[in-house]
């Protein structure tokens, strides 16, 4: 006859056996899914705008059962806006929490630190929230971009500015491969016009120096200036500018990572007339589907506002919830990256994203806003 502590031992065992499977099950009933973004830090106005839009989302799906049943968990990391916390959230995110995709990193340099983990594991990267061309050309086929490229917004841009007839154009933009990719745009669009920026200054990414840049652009008498950087980083330069009189009415223009209600919250009484390039329709134009679809969901939870931000955030999900369907049900790594690069055609509702072999850019829209007195995206 068996001991009593055997009996209690053999007991504990099976019951212990009995919740790691159970602990095991209510883990696979979650898709888990993993993201590295400034959820604090320079960026975290336009951050928190795109998860707004993303959960706006991903709730919604949720509530209606999820996909093939399974309920999508998105695990967010915060790396502060810095590119090594980016690479380390990366590595945590796929080793560690078994994240079967990542999604909506921020910024061009922290996102390329995570893409040497995604080499390694296999790991699909949908819709990193960074237009720039290296995510775009040479094709990585575990990036699949939804946004367009910051390369078309700059060259649109220059061109716009041409066309408005401004003669002397400055290019202001931050010292890293996001400043970078941004310039580069830019001179494409000033070679189609048969055009030279007046000056390109340099600004460091943690502290631009206002008092030496600002100087710079009046004494190089600059009309318009296209500024790149965070939305901190611009909106205090367009300050400095509007507090010196012989630029304050110098033309900015910027690109669409600070196409967010945070920015223009941020340049409070600077804000009129600020041209920010967008990559999405205006959230208030109805005939498009999508648009509709945010707008009876935002209403529904509370009367969310939309912005640009919050609308790349829910067409983004849009594409990963539709990847994961085409993945069938219990989706793997493998499974998510071959039906997304199998996903030829999907409409976000008016906007048509598609990926092939040699195709991973999602989107080519590009329009151009200005921000009103009301603070509003004027198009």
């Amino acid at each position: 006859m068996a001991s009593s502590s055997s009996w209690r031992g053999r007991a504990c065992f099976v019951l212990g056996a009995l919740f790691a499977v159970l602990g095991t099950s209510s883990v696979q009933a979650d898709i888990l899914i993993g993201q590295t973004t400034a959820v604090t830090g320079p960026v975290a106005a336009s951050v928190g705008e795109t998860l707004q839009g993303v959960n706006l989302y991903l709730n919604s799906v949720n509530e209606k059962g999820g996909v093939n049943g399974e309920k999508i968990k998105l695990i967010t990391l915060d790396d502060k806006f810095e590119p090594k916390l980016a690479g380390e959230n990366a590595q945590r995110l796929i080793e560690r929490d078994n994240v079967i995709a990542l999604f909506m990193s921020r910024a061009t340099p922290h996102t390329q630190t995570i893409l040497p983990h995604l080499a390694k594991h296999g790991v699909a990267l949908v819709a990193p929230s960074t237009g720039a061309m290296v995510f775009h050309q040479p094709v990585n086929p575990l990036v699949f971009n939804v946004r367009s490229s910051y390369q078309a917004e700059t060259k649109k841009a220059v061109e716009a500015l041409h066309t408005m007839g401004y003669l002397r154009v400055a290019m202001v933009h931050v010292d890293d491969s996001f400043g970078e990719d941004c310039l580069a745009g830019a001179m494409q669009g000033f070679k189609k016009t048969n055009w030279e920026p007046a000056i390109v200054i340099k600004a460091d990414r943690n502290k631009p120096d206002y008092e030496a840049i600002v100087p710079q652009l009046v004494k190089a008498n600059i009309q318009a200036v296209i500024w790149i950087g965070s939305s901190v980083a611009v909106s205090d330069g367009v300050k400095a500018l509007r507090k010196t009189d012989s630029a304050k009415h110098m033309q900015v223009v910027t690109v669409s990572n600070n196409a967010s209600s945070g920015f223009i919250k941020q340049l409070g009484d600077a804000r009129r007339g600020v041209i920010v390039t967008q990559v999405f329709p205006s959230e208030r134009a109805m005939g498009y589907a999508i648009n509709r679809e945010a707008a009876a969901l935002a209403k529904a939870n509370g009367d969310v506002a939309l912005s640009p931000s919050v609308m790349e955030g829910f067409a983004s999900a849009k594409v990963l919830v539709e990847g994961l369907r085409r993945a069938g049900p219990k989706p793997t790594r493998e499974k998510l990256v071959a039906a997304l690069a199998g996903m030829e055609y999907f409409d976000l509702g008016g906007l048509e994203v598609g990926y092939g072999p040699n195709d991973r850019t999602g989107l080519s829209f590009v329009d151009l806003s200005i921000i009103d007195a009301s603070g509003q995206f004027m198009r």
